[in-house]
C-alpha cells in the first residue's frame, strides 16, 4: 500500500477510535470535531462529505430516436476538510483532501505520477482591517458557479460553461479586501498571482505566471453564505454582481491552467490566454437566480510545430452563457431550470455551438448538508448524432 494511502487511513482511524465513545455537543452538519484550545491558541474543525451519483445517458439515433448508451453508479466526490485558526483568530487555515477517483484523477509526470489528493492547503491572514492575504493552493476568484462549493449547488453538478471555461485551483497568493459604503452597500476586490499550471503540479512553472482580478458589488448587503438555492429565505432582496479578468502568460494548457498540455516535438506550444467572467446572483424569499457569461481568447490558439504543422491541440476560445433559477417551496423542495450555451470559435471544433437545457428537483432534508437531487438534461448540438439526454440522481451527505 502506498504511503499516501497509509497516512490517510491512519488519520481516519485515529479520529474514529479516539472519539468513538465521546458525547459531542456538535450538531449534524457542523463537523465531526469542532474544538478550540483552552488558551485560544488554535481551533480545529474537521468534517467529511460524499456524493453518491447515478447517471444514465441516451444518444440520438437517426432512425430510432434516443437509444440507451451508458449508465453509471459512482462516488462522485468524497472529501475530508480541516479548517480553523492558528496562533490568532486573524490567521485562518483550510485543508481539503479528495479521496474519490474523480477527485484524485489527473496523475501524470507533472504531478510526479501521484494521485492529486490535495484540493486546498491555504493560509488566510487578516493582517490589517479588511485586508486578507491568502497563500497556498486554493480556488482562484473565477466565475461564481465555480467558487461555490460542489456541495452547495442547486443542481447535481455545475454547467457546461464551468466545465469549458473555469480557471479552478492553483498555487499562489491572493489579496482580498472589502469596502462598506453606507449601511448596506459592499464592494469586494480580489487580486491573485499564481503559477498558472493548475493544482498539484510539481514540475515548476512551464510557461508564464497567471494574474487574476475580481470585483464584486453587493448593493443590498452581504449574503449569509456563498451557496446556491434560497434556503435563507431573505425577507428583502439580495443581489451580488461580479466581474473577473484572468490573464495566463505563455500558458501551455488548452484551458489556461486546465485542460491538456500542448506538446510539440521540442517542448510545448505556449500562448497568452485571457478569460473574462461576468456573473450575478439574486435571492428573495424562495426565489434564486444565477446568471453567468464567460469569454476566452488566446493570441495563438492553434498549437503548431516549428514548421507550422498543427499538433492537434487547440485552446478552447469562445463564449458561453449560463442562466438558471429556482423556487424553494415551504416543504424545502426546490424546482430549478437551467439554460447553457457554448460557442467555440475554432474551425473544426466538435461542438461549435452547443446548447443544454436542464430541469431539476431537489429535496433539502437538512439544507445542503443532507439532500437528494435529480435532474434531466437535453444537449442540442449542430450535428444531431451528438444530441443526448442525461438523467442524474445524487445524494449529498455532509458531517
Amino acid at each position: 500500500m502506498k504511503i499516501q494511502h497509509l497516512l490517510i487511513l491512519s488519520l481516519i482511524l485515529f479520529f474514529s477510535i479516539s472519539h468513538a465513545q465521546d458525547i459531542t455537543e456538535n450538531s449534524f452538519g457542523n463537523g465531526i470535531i469542532n474544538t478550540v484550545a483552552r488558551d485560544s491558541s488554535f481551533s480545529l474543525k474537521f468534517g467529511a462529505r460524499f456524493q453518491s451519483l447515478f447517471v444514465s445517458e441516451w444518444r440520438d439515433s437517426e432512425f430510432e430516436g434516443f437509444e440507451s448508451e451508458s449508465s453509471n453508479l459512482l462516488i462522485r466526490r468524497a472529501r475530508l476538510k480541516f479548517d480553523g485558526f492558528a496562533y490568532s483568530p486573524r490567521l485562518k487555515y483550510k485543508i481539503e483532501l479528495g479521496l474519490s477517483n474523480r477527485d484524485m484523477s489527473g496523475a501524470s509526470k507533472f504531478t510526479n505520477n501521484t494521485p492529486r489528493y490535495l484540493l486546498d492547503a491555504v493560509l488566510k491572514w487578516n493582517f490589517y482591517e479588511n485586508f486578507v492575504l491568502w497563500a497556498g493552493q486554493t480556488k482562484l476568484p473565477g466565475n461564481r458557479e465555480r467558487v461555490v462549493s460542489s456541495g452547495d449547488l442547486q443542481f447535481v453538478d455545475r454547467s457546461l460553461l464551468n466545465s469549458r471555461f473555469n480557471i479552478d485551483r492553483d498555487v499562489g497568493v491572493q489579496l482580498r479586501h472589502k469596502t462598506y459604503l453606507g449601511n448596506q452597500f459592499v464592494v469586494k476586490e480580489i487580486l491573485a498571482f499564481s503559477q498558472g499550471e493548475g493544482r498539484n503540479v510539481v514540475t515548476g512553472n512551464l510557461g508564464g505566471f497567471q494574474y487574476t482580478g475580481r470585483l464584486e458589488v453587493l448593493p443590498f448587503g452581504e449574503f449569509k453564505d456563498y451557496r446556491e438555492a434560497s434556503l435563507e429565505r431573505y425577507e428583502t432582496p439580495k443581489l451580488a454582481m461580479g466581474v473577473t479578468y484572468d490573464f495566463n502568460n505563455d500558458a501551455v494548457k488548452t484551458r489556461s491552467n486546465m485542460g491538456g498540455y500542448m506538446f510539440t516535438e521540442n517542448g510545448f506550444h505556449s500562448t497568452n490566454i485571457s478569460t473574462f467572467f461576468a456573473d450575478l446572483m439574486f435571492k428573495y424569499k424562495g426565489i434564486s437566480v444565477l446568471g453567468e457569461f464567460a469569454h476566452r481568447d488566446a493570441d495563438n490558439p492553434i498549437a503548431l510545430e516549428e514548421d507550422g504543422t498543427p499538433t492537434g491541440a487547440v485552446v478552447n476560445v469562445g463564449n458561453s452563457i449560463n442562466l438558471q433559477g429556482g423556487y424553494l417551496f415551504d416543504n424545502n423542495i426546490e424546482v430549478v431550470g437551467r439554460f447553457t450555451q457554448v460557442k467555440e470559435d475554432i474551425m473544426g471544433s466538435l461542438f461549435p455551438d452547443e446548447k443544454q437545457y436542464t430541469l431539476g428537483l431537489s429535496k433539502y432534508i437538512f439544507k445542503h448538508k443532507l439532500k437528494v437531487q435529480t435532474d434531466l438534461s437535453f444537449r442540442d448540438s449542430p450535428d444531431p448524432k451528438w444530441n443526448n439526454l442525461m438523467y442524474r440522481l445524487q445524494v449529498d451527505f455532509h458531517l
